[in-house]
């Protein structure tokens, strides 16, 4: 198993008095979710996303069985509403990082639902390992508008995928094979909100390890306004076998990796 070293950091930001991002850090699985939905709704579902993804962490896992848990987690998000009336209509991202085990051998497998991401940086070069589902992303791949106007534009917290929908949505799965040096930033859409893709580069560039590099990520998106709440999770693959999993504690804000 190649060895990765993790830095997970959470922050509700300079404007919202709840933090309805869960994530969870793992020795097969990274993932953040970052719920919508008012009277704390969006908690409980990215709660739930959290709560139920969590089975994915073991050996041997299936690019199907990802598949497989995420719609369980649908599920569950729609009983919930059900069951609780003045939640319903509540729903959640999801993004992540999992090994997956193909032929015998591994390889990552990247998943998403929503407008949340997975970053994969490279030999010095950053480049999204996910698509959003949302209004934004389909203007840009219309050419209707730029990267850039996105960030502003009136539509940009409009999803068009999420957690708690009927029928489920459809989970993108990428497969990628494992690069020894690589690094992964699993994020919520409040990091990028504040920061583009060069600002990424530069911090994750100039970071020491994992740990840095997250607490860095987070802590820039605070500053450059922090208009939601920020979740950051940076997986670091080793140059050799040993396996390294760090679990970090932020001390100026509430750590939830899911870990008992």
């Amino acid at each position: 198993m190649i060895g990765v070293s993790v830095g997970a950091f959470t922050d509700v930001g300079m404007v919202r008095s709840l933090n309805e991002d869960h994530f969870y850090v793992g020795t097969h699985l990274w993932l953040v979710a970052d719920g919508m939905g008012g009277h704390a709704a969006g908690e409980v579902a990215s709660e739930i996303v959290v709560g139920s993804l969590r089975e994915l962490d073991r050996d041997h896992l299936e690019q199907q069985q990802i598949v497989d848990a995420v719609t369980a987690a649908n599920n569950e998000v729609l009983a919930y509403g059900r069951d609780h009336p003045e939640a319903r209509g509540l729903g959640s991202t999801v993004t992540g990082l999992a090994r997956i085990d193909i032929g015998g051998a591994e390889h990552w497998a990247v998943f998403n639902v929503g407008d949340s991401r997975v970053y994969r940086e490279y030999g010095g070069v950053l480049s999204r390992a996910t698509v959003d589902h949302s209004e934004v992303e389909e203007l840009i791949m219309q050419g209707v508008i730029t990267a850039e106007q996105a960030r502003w534009h009136a539509s940009r917290s409009v999803v068009t995928r999420s957690i708690g929908t009927e029928p489920p949505p459809q989970v993108d799965v990428w497969v990628l094979p494992q690069t020894p040096g690589e690094r992964f930033i699993i994020c919520s859409d409040g990091l990028v909100a504040e920061l583009d893709d060069a600002e990424l580069q530069q911090i994750l560039t100039s970071a020491p390890d994992a740990e840095s590099a997250a607490r860095g990520l987070v802590d820039a998106a605070c500053e450059a306004g922090g208009s939601d709440n920020i979740s950051v999770i940076v997986v670091a693959v080793a140059g050799d076998e040993r396996a390294e999993v760090e679990e970090i504690t932020n001390p100026r804000s509430h750590l939830r990796a899911g870990v008992e």
